[in-house]
């Protein structure tokens, strides 16, 4: 409990660091005018939560008003509807809220990068992704190669697990023997607690690296690959053991995304967690075309902090939830 009467009126970031913030701020808005990418403005308040059950929306009402809203995510389901209106290449600076989520490396309020390209493909996208992240970092990017990783590679790696190929019980014991106390859940469960817990940190420690080639079942709002339906055209970004971005070829099938989206809220009720109504006015968007594309999100306040070698996200931002 913070008390009123102390020090939390003071902002966690030094002035140093707001400025540095400020300055890369600027950086990014330069680095996508120069691309001729077009900035955009969404709603932080909407109306229809994401089903995904990684993640948790936050819910809001209004005086006099008993509909549920929700604070954005991810500004995607919106930039994807500017996209099949026919917006072009665009990008957004904006804060989302994920509930539940706070750590070093978490403050349930942060700012995202997020972008689309029209056409491209995902090792363009990448390309494009290492060339932003190294302008942020500067000096602290310097000697570091681009690394390209499977998923599959980096669990092997690391764990000596293949992640396509263990047994569910493999899985547990190895989720076990890195801190799981509760019941094993399941398979996704146990592959995300490893990636976050025992693989990721271990990643892009002398390079940027690139992990590609997610489960099929991780896939989220990415196509399949067609070469290996069993993995999703998706990537992610780590630095220091830090997850910066997460990028996909995007679907834009809407019977498919439909039943992704029905799967979601199933797990959803298995796990015991909330269901809404899907977000129609995206899925309705999909039905017009969404043109061709990648898109991305990077984390802006984790790339702040390596930029300037923060150990925790609080150093970086004004006022953490706890505070503002």
């Amino acid at each position: 409990m913070s008390d009123p009467g102390g020090e939390d009126w003071r902002a966690t970031a030094t002035s140093g660091t707001l400025r540095q913030r400020a300055r890369l701020l600027a950086a990014t808005r330069e680095f996508f005018a120069a691309r001729g990418v077009l900035e955009v403005d969404t709603p932080l308040v909407v109306n229809a939560p994401v089903s995904d059950v990684h993640l948790h929306s936050a819910r809001v009402t209004f005086a006099n008003d008993a509909r549920p809203f929700y604070l954005h995510t991810s500004p995607e389901y919106a930039m994807k509807r500017l996209l099949a209106g026919g917006s072009g290449d665009i990008y957004q600076i904006c804060h989302v809220v994920r509930a539940l989520e706070r750590g070093r490396l978490h403050n349930p309020e942060f700012t995202l990068v997020e972008w689309y390209r029209l056409g491209w493909t995902l090792e363009g996208l990448i390309a494009e992704v290492d060339a932003l992240v190294r302008a942020l970092l500067g000096p602290r990017a310097e000697g570091r190669p681009l690394q390209r990783l499977s998923y599959r590679e980096a669990f092997l790696e690391h764990l000596a697990l293949d992640p396509f190929a263990a047994s569910d019980p493999q899985l547990t014991a190895a989720a076990r023997a890195a801190g799981l106390a509760g019941p094993p859940g399941e398979r996704d469960e146990l592959l995300e607690l490893l990636m976050g817990t025992c693989v990721g940190p271990q990643l892009g420690q002398s390079a940027l690296t690139f992990v590609h080639g997610y489960p099929a079942s991780q896939a989220a709002l990415a196509r399949l690959d067609p070469a290996d339906p069993r993995t999703a055209l998706r990537f992610e970004l780590y630095c220091d053991g830090v997850e910066l971005a997460n990028g996909f070829h995007e679907l834009t099938d809407p019977t498919e995304q439909r039943a992704r989206f029905g799967r979601d809220l199933a797990a959803r009720r298995r796990l015991g967690l909330g269901c809404a109504a899907l977000d129609e006015r995206l899925l309705a968007a999909l039905e017009s075309g969404l043109p061709d594309c990648c898109g991305v999100a990077l984390g802006f306040d984790r790339t702040v902090m390596l930029a300037v070698g923060a150990g925790s996200i609080d150093s970086v931002l004004a006022f953490p939830t706890e505070r503002a």
